[in-house]
């Protein structure tokens, strides 16, 4: 178990904000976790229970405890009793999440091929209930192991306790800081079934001559897609994504869609809409566009980049002024999908 004071977090945002926190706690184990938990005392308030770091904006140094799961790579694979072709997969909190999905691919366990390279850690990802290329987090998270702050007691919350939907579950409100994560749980399957239909999945492959894709070369057409795409954090400093697409009524919708012929969009249900933020954040001009030290990726508008010695508060008022050109050009609100500290 660490215990450090005055400790610099630059290497646990990938903003690459060099922010300071009051006290540092890293737990190697579910056993470690409970200690740290029964040790807090009220000087140690407000907690902020930290991950990879890689969904993180931090406006400044940080007066409480940082608490984080040591990053290590630990999976332990049991039988679904259920069902023939059935895996679970038990993940210790710090291990990256492409870590677990890249050694599910070679061992022959499916479903997360489509989550890819997404960043930070299997904790964050019961969290933020992350997604990418119409697969999420929720689909195959089974159970999530935890300890209580409150009290220092081990839990177990199943795939519902956690009431999730699009980017969000209870941990990112109800229980927000309420619960240190030590292990999640997935259930994959032995029978490998591809989704190929969302973004430009298909037309990768057809570039390539591929068909019918195994696990591995559908695992690197989603990689080759987010590199693309997707700027290194060690090289300019981002979280990814971040901002939510906004979900509308098809009246809006359809006022936009007469407005802006051949908007993107995808049918969330009968009376929905998704429509993607990125595109919009194009429309008002910001894509490639910096603000001070900040700027909006030149690839991709929904990501916010670091250009070189930003503040948080520089990436926090970069964000706000997108927000606020989004909501006069379409009169749609967006929100932050990062955790703004």
């Amino acid at each position: 178990m660490k215990d450090l004071k005055s400790y610099s977090l630059l290497r646990h945002n990938t903003f690459g904000i060099d922010a300071r926190c009051d006290r540092f706690l890293e737990y190697a184990s579910a056993e470690e976790a409970v200690e740290i938990v029964r040790g807090l005392k009220e000087t140690d308030q407000p907690l902020l229970l930290l991950g990879g770091g890689s969904n993180l904006l931090l406006t400044g140094d940080y007066h409480g405890t940082v608490i984080t799961p040591e990053n290590r790579f630990e999976v332990v694979e049991s039988e679904d009793a259920d069902e023939a072709d059935g895996i679970y997969l038990h993940c210790w909190a710090g291990t990256t999440f492409d870590d677990v999905v890249a050694y599910a691919v070679k061992q022959g366990y499916y479903g997360m091929e489509n989550l890819s390279l997404i960043p930070g850690q299997v904790g964050a990802s019961a969290i933020q209930n992350i997604g990418a290329y119409g697969a999420e987090a929720k689909d195959f998270i089974d159970e999530v192991r935890a300890v209580e702050i409150a009290t220092g007691n081990m839990v177990v919350f199943s795939n519902d306790d956690c009431e999730y939907s699009y980017r969000q579950s209870k941990f990112k409100h109800a229980w927000k800081d309420k619960f240190l994560i030590v292990q999640v749980t997935y259930k994959l399957s032995r029978a490998f079934v591809p989704k190929l239909d969302y973004g430009n999945i298909r037309m990768k492959l057809k570039e390539q001559g591929i068909g019918q894709p195994t696990a591995q070369q559908l695992r690197d057409v989603i990689i080759e897609i987010r590199r693309e795409k997707l700027p290194d954090p060690q090289i300019l400093g981002n979280a990814g994504s971040f901002f939510m697409n906004p979900i509308v009524f098809r009246e809006k919708y359809e006022q936009l869609a007469a407005e802006y012929p051949g908007m993107p969009h995808y049918t969330i249900d009968g009376e929905h809409e998704k429509i993607p933020a990125g595109w919009m954040i194009e429309q008002c001009g910001w894509k490639g566009r910096p603000l001070g030290k900040a700027g909006v990726h030149s690839k991709q508008a929904l990501i916010l980049v670091n250009l070189g010695g930003a503040t948080g508060t520089d990436i926090l008022n970069l964000c706000e002024a997108v927000r606020a050109d989004v909501k006069h050009k379409f009169d749609i609100e967006i929100y932050p999908e990062v955790n703004i500290r």
